[in-house]
């Protein structure tokens, strides 16, 4: 079993990990660079969204949204950082998920389409990166680097 201090080191150095690993970690930046907007200004979030105004309590709730979505944002960066295989490999069964339920709730009238379009991009374009640097791999390239492509 690796100590606490042991772990403490991977995350602040992030050595050995792989490339589909860091893939991970930059997506989770990119969540986490996301959040601050549902925390700090939720009336320009329900705008996006063509919510109808936010009363107090609407706003609060858009606010945990904010905690919510800067949580998982952590949880990537932190498994990516740590080099966590089976979490590199649970993202590339969730984020394919995302452009099929964005299509969804922009043809219900959910939310708009350049909004939709932008969540699928975001989510499609860095599962497409991490899969292909995952694939590369297991066939033997690529592999401990840490670099991007």
């Amino acid at each position: 079993m690796t100590s606490t201090a042991a772990c403490i080191h991977r995350l602040v150095t992030a050595e050995g990990r792989s490339r589909s690993a860091h893939s991970v970690e930059l997506f989770g930046w990119l969540i986490l660079l996301e959040a601050p907007l549902f925390l700090l200004a939720p009336h320009v979030v329900a705008d996006l969204l063509h919510f109808a105004p936010l009363e107090p309590q609407a706003a609060r709730f858009v606010r945990l949204v904010g905690l919510l979505v800067g949580g998982i944002g952590m949880l990537y960066i932190v498994s990516g950082r740590l080099d966590a295989e089976g979490f590199v490999f649970g993202s590339l069964i969730d984020r394919p998920l995302v452009p099929p339920i964005m299509a969804l709730l922009w043809g219900l009238g959910v939310v708009p389409g350049w909004l939709a379009l932008a969540f699928a991009i975001q989510d499609g374009g860095s599962w497409l990166w991490t899969l292909l640097l995952w694939r590369a791999e297991r066939r033997g390239g690529a592999v401990e680097t840490g670099e991007v492509p």
